[in-house]
């Protein structure tokens, strides 16, 4: 729909991902996961209502299909929106584009070493589900998350060269592949 998927898309093929981009709901039919990008939520709900991808993709997640949002992903998929999570986003929280700012952050599973976090007019999480499994925080607000085949952040992993993140999200989709063959 809009936002910076080619960065994702680049960050999954480094690690040896087979990428494709999702524009339709027939794209969901072979693919392992979903990353759902930054840019403008209201924009990317809207268009996702435009192409029928909103029901689909609440199908194929119920389904077990992973997700991955960041940013505007991951207001996109709280229980206001797309409803894939049970917590609820703040919008711009840390402020506007001025208050863009990046800061190393410790993500839980990630290992002892922070991860480098570009926040460019991102969310919080203003109240975490029962779900809610909060993986990191920024002055005491969750800015990224895990709800069983759901993972996401408010901060802008695909801008850096730490593809921590966008692994433990390959791990989640490949997880969910086998035990789908497996069942």
């Amino acid at each position: 729909m809009q936002g910076d998927f080619a960065a994702h898309l680049a960050m999954l093929d480094s690690l040896g991902a087979e990428t494709s981009e999702v524009r339709l709901p027939a794209d969901l039919r072979e693919i392992d996961g979903l990353v759902i990008p930054g840019g403008e939520s209201t924009t990317i709900s809207k268009g996702m209502e435009r192409d029928g991808l909103d029901g689909a993709v609440r199908e194929v997640f119920s389904q077990g299909l992973p997700v991955f949002g960041t940013c505007a992903g991951m207001i996109v998929a709280d229980r206001a929106h797309l409803g894939l999570g049970s917590y609820l986003c703040q919008r711009n929280a840390f402020g506007r584009q001025l208050d863009s700012f990046e800061q190393d952050v410790l993500v839980d599973g990630l290992g002892s070493e922070p991860i480098r976090a570009v926040f460019i007019r991102a969310p919080w999480v203003a109240e975490v589900g029962d779900l809610t499994e909060v993986l990191a925080t920024v002055d005491g607000h969750p800015v990224a998350l895990r709800e069983d085949n759901l993972l996401a952040a408010a901060f802008h992993a695909e801008l850096t060269d730490d593809s921590r993140l966008h692994a433990k999200f390959m791990a989640m989709a490949t997880r969910s592949r086998e035990s789908s063959k497996a069942g």
